[in-house]
C-alpha cells in the first residue's frame, strides 16, 4: 500500500532518526507534503533535500509539541504522524517536569490533535529501554514482543517513553470527528547506530582526547542488538503503508513490535570500535576497574545521587561510566 498523494508530519524531523525517515519518506514515496515539525529546523538539512523531494511539498514547522494550537495546525490536512521527537536523557540532568512534558504530555497533545484533525494514523517511536532490566538484572535471550517479562523502571527516559507508548496504543480505535477511526502502534528500535549518531560522536571525542583509544564502558560478553538507523527509517514507513492498508489495519493498530536487523549482537563498546576501527582508533582491552569494583561503585553513587537530588542534580553518565558531573538545580 503507498501513501502516494498523503500528507505527513514527521516530529523530530532534525533528529537522528527523524532525518533518516524524511529523506526515505522523500526517496520512496511521492508524497504530497512532509511536514518538518521541530523546535528548529537547519537551513542545511532542508538544502540537503532538494535532489531527492521531486514534487513533493516540504513545509516546516518550527515549534513545541507542548503547545496544543502549534501541533493542531501541524496535524491539520494530515493522514499520518510519524512522532519520533523526545527528549532522550541517559544522564538524568533533565528536570522531570521537562522530559514529562515533551515525552508524555507532547504525545497525549498529539493524539488529541490528530483525533481533532482527522488524521487516521499515529506511529510512535518507542524505545527498547521501555523493557528494563528488572530489579535483578535479568537478560533476555531471543526475546518477541510476547515475551514476559517483570521489568523495573528506573529512569526518567524509560518511564515517560513507556507511559507515552501505552498512551499511544490504548488511542487507537479511537473515533475521529469525521466518524472514522485513529489507528495507532508503537516500535521499539534497538540501540540505533549510523550516521549522525550523537553517541557515536561522544565516544569520538572521548577517543581523540584518549590519544584514539576509545574507552571501554562494557564487557564484550554483555552483547545487545543494535539496529541501523536506515532500517529503523524502513520499518516506520512499512508501518504507516500497513496503517493505511484496510486488510492490515486492524491487525496491528494498537500492537507494538520490536525493530532489529541482521547486525550481528555486540557490546556497546566493541561495536563502537567496529564503526571507528576503520578511522585508526583502538579500544581498551578490559574495563578501567574489576567488574565488581565498578558495580560496588555505582551502587553508592546511586545512593548518593538519590540523597542529593533535592538539593542538586547529578548527572551519571551512561552504562558503566564512574564519572560524574554536577549541575545545578535550577
Amino acid at each position: 500500500m503507498s501513501l502516494r498523494g498523503d500528507v505527513c508530519v514527521v516530529t523530530g524531523a532534525c533528529g537522528f532518526l527523524g532525518k533518516s525517515l524524511v529523506k526515505l519518506l522523500l526517496e520512496e514515496e511521492k508524497m504530497a507534503e512532509i511536514r518538518l515539525l521541530d523546535k528548529h529546523v537547519q537551513p542545511e538539512f532542508l538544502k540537503s533535500l532538494e535532489d531527492c523531494r521531486s514534487d513533493t511539498k516540504l513545509n516546516v514547522f518550527e515549534g513545541d509539541i507542548r503547545d496544543c494550537d502549534f501541533v493542531r495546525e501541524a496535524c491539520r490536512g494530515a493522514s499520518v504522524v510519524f512522532h519520533t521527537a523526545a527528549i532522550i536523557d541517559v544522564t538524568e540532568s533533565v528536570k522531570w517536569s521537562e522530559i514529562y512534558g515533551v515525552n508524555v504530555k507532547g504525545t497525549q497533545l498529539l493524539l488529541e490533535a490528530c483525533i481533532q484533525e482527522n488524521v487516521a494514523s499515529f506511529i510512535y517511536t518507542s524505545s527498547i529501554e521501555v523493557m528494563g532490566p528488572n530489579s535483578r538484572g535479568e537478560p533476555i535471550f531471543y526475546g518477541s514482543e510476547d515475551t514476559v517479562y517483570d521489568c523495573t523502571l528506573k529512569f526518567s527516559y524509560s518511564k515517560t517513553k513507556k507511559e507515552a507508548e501505552q498512551r499511544t496504543l490504548q488511542a487507537n480505535s479511537e473515533v475521529l470527528q469525521n466518524g472514522g477511526q485513529l489507528a495507532t502502534c508503537a516500535l521499539r528500535p534497538m540501540y540505533i547506530y549510523g550516521e549522525d549518531s550523537h553517541f557515536l560522536l561522544g565516544h569520538m571525542r572521548d577517543g581523540i582526547r584518549n590519544k584514539n583509544v576509545l574507552y571501554r564502558t562494557s564487557r564484550a560478553e554483555a552483547r545487545v542488538n543494535p539496529v541501523y538507523v536506515g532500517n529503523v527509517a524502513v520499518a516506520h514507513l512499512q508501518a504507516a503503508r500497513c496503517l493505511k492498508d484496510p486488510q492490515k489495519r486492524n491487525v496491528i493498530g494498537g500492537k507494538l513490535y520490536f525493530i532489529s536487523d541482521d547486525t550481528p549482537p555486540i557490546s556497546y563498546s566493541d561495536l563502537n570500535h567496529v564503526l571507528m576501527s576503520p578511522l585508526g582508533f583502538s579500544i581498551q582491552e578490559k574495563l578501567p576497574l574489576p567488574f565488581c569494583l565498578l558495580y560496588v561503585a555505582c551502587f553508592f553513587l546511586d545512593i548518593l545521587c538519590t540523597m542529593l537530588r533535592p538539593f542538586i542534580r547529578i548527572a551519571l553518565c551512561p552504562r558503566g561510566d564512574v564519572h560524574i558531573q554536577l549541575l545545578c538545580n535550577s
